[in-house]
């Protein structure tokens, strides 16, 4: 069974990046039925803070797409240092007892990059012993063997056969000097012990899959594939990041910008993939059934904003489109929320709200839009724009209204078809066109000179509503 993993570090925010490369792995797993594992490395107690694993657990689940199993690695300690130990007693793996700052002063001041200390290397089991003992302090390093030398070699799913030499890869500590483990070797002993098969990540841990694949061939693991996949870089190429470009690189500031979950989840997937027919709005089905590593791009994929705009606008139109072909129900529960986050209530049963949203929908390009553009759904005190003003204030329009709003009240019926009547008959009388009164009565009912059909949003106002904002117009 396939077994896959997305292994993020509570340093901070959802990183954009993180999101995709963790939909790439659901995509992935959910369609050949395997398991999808989320394991928090958070083993760099220097850096990881609560605050940011509550804020990476509020990107996946608004994201919610869920997983399988879920571990954490600092649960996991005892057994990345057993791996250590078995490494070093076997000989693949050797105490550095040489402090790390003579180790910086040597790669600065040597030709070419730092590999190995040779006197650490070459010291026998015995005096690494007895050092041991001794209290004196040291690193695990992993032994990468020097001669004779050979390449590393895996196939990447995305980029092709990779090979290094085994002389251009230094003896990678796996055990610090206070017994923690390092990226490498956490990552590699929970990949083993967890039985993972794929592991899709990022292009930047490219250069780490040599060290790893040594890791996996020296505890005899079988070696999972690889799927690499291309950066996201910022509009002047610079590679994104938390520190230079803020909010921009949150899932969370698109969640709180009126992002549907499924809206975004589409966004990410088109950066850095496509599929074979090249569509662009997808569901989740439609995206599960697509995607395969061949669509995925070697290229780093552009995230385009701007200082004064951190929406990318090809997300904003997707958001638009999701928002007006998604089953209305669907919408139901997020705009509900929207609404609730502006103090706003809808009115009426569940099927006047769901035909509310289905009315005023098309016109929409975020959630945000039904707690502003839409206001006047939700609540009598809303704004005049002020060309809806100028229709409002057409000669004879007040008047009109006032009357229409009489008719309402004295027919029985409340339908589309019943206020169309009533009005084309009052503007019939009075000799004026039924489109003044049409336009001003949008006007009165919603403070926008533009919308759905006139009529539709009479019913969607509600006709105790309709009835006290024409008198009061």
């Amino acid at each position: 069974m396939i077994r896959a993993r997305f292994a993020p570090s509570p340093t901070g925010y959802l990183h954009i990046g993180s999101a995709r490369t963790f939909i790439f792995n659901w995509l992935y797993t959910r369609k050949h039925k395997g398991t999808m594992v989320l394991r928090i490395d958070d083993t760099d107690r220097d850096r990881n803070t609560e605050a940011s694993l509550k804020s990476i657990y509020d990107g996946l689940n608004w994201l919610a797409l869920g997983w399988d199993e879920f571990y954490r690695q600092s649960d996991r300690l005892e057994l990345h240092r057993k791996l250590a130990h078995d490494l070093l007693a076997k000989g693949l793996a050797y105490r550095d007892f040489k402090p790390a700052a003579a180790e910086y002063e040597e790669k600065a001041h040597g030709e070419g990059p730092w590999l190995c200390n040779p006197e650490m290397r070459a010291l026998s089991p015995d005096e690494s012993d007895r050092r041991a003992a001794a209290g004196e302090p040291f690193v695990i390093r992993f032994r990468v063997q020097r001669e004779p030398v050979h390449e590393v070699k895996f196939n990447d799913e995305v980029y092709g056969p990779q090979s290094k030499l085994t002389a251009d890869i230094e003896d990678f500590a796996l055990l610090r000097s206070n017994s923690m483990p390092t990226y490498h070797l956490a990552s590699c002993a929970d990949d083993i012990d967890l039985r993972i098969t794929h592991i899709i990540r990022g292009q930047d841990h490219l250069s780490n899959t040599f060290k790893h694949v040594l890791l996996f061939q020296a505890a005899r693991a079988p070696l999972p594939h690889f799927a690499h996949l291309p950066l996201l870089i910022a509009p002047d190429g610079s590679k994104l990041s938390k520190r230079k470009h803020g909010p921009v690189v949150s899932v969370l500031t698109y969640r709180d910008s009126g992002f549907l979950p499924i809206a975004y989840i589409n966004f990410l997937c088109l950066l850095g993939w496509s599929p074979k027919d090249n569509r662009e709005q997808m569901s989740l089905y439609e995206l599960e059934s697509a995607f395969s590593f061949e669509g995925v791009n070697r290229s780093n994929a552009v995230v385009n904003f701007t200082d004064a705009d951190p929406i990318d606008a090809k997300a904003l139109w997707l958001n638009s489109q999701h928002l007006r072909t998604a089953p209305v129900r669907m919408l139901v529960p997020f705009v509900r929320q929207t609404l609730c986050g502006h103090g706003l209530q809808p009115y009426g049963d569940e099927a006047f709200f769901e035909n509310v949203i289905d009315t005023i929908r098309s016109r929409f390009s975020t959630l945000l839009d039904f707690a502003t553009k839409g206001r006047a759904y939700f609540s009598d005190d809303f704004e005049m724009d002020e060309k809806a003003l100028e229709k409002l204030n057409a000669p004879g329009a007040r008047q009109l209204l006032n009357e229409l709003a009489e008719r309402i009240a004295n027919n029985s019926e409340f339908s589309e078809a019943s206020v169309e009547a009533e009005l084309r008959k009052l503007a019939a009388e009075r000799g004026v066109k039924a489109g003044v009164l049409i336009n001003a009565s949008r006007a009165a009912l919603t403070g926008q000179p533009v919308g759905p059909s006139a009529f539709a949003v009479f019913v969607c106002i509600g006709r105790d509503r309709v009835i006290e904002r024409l008198r009061n117009v």
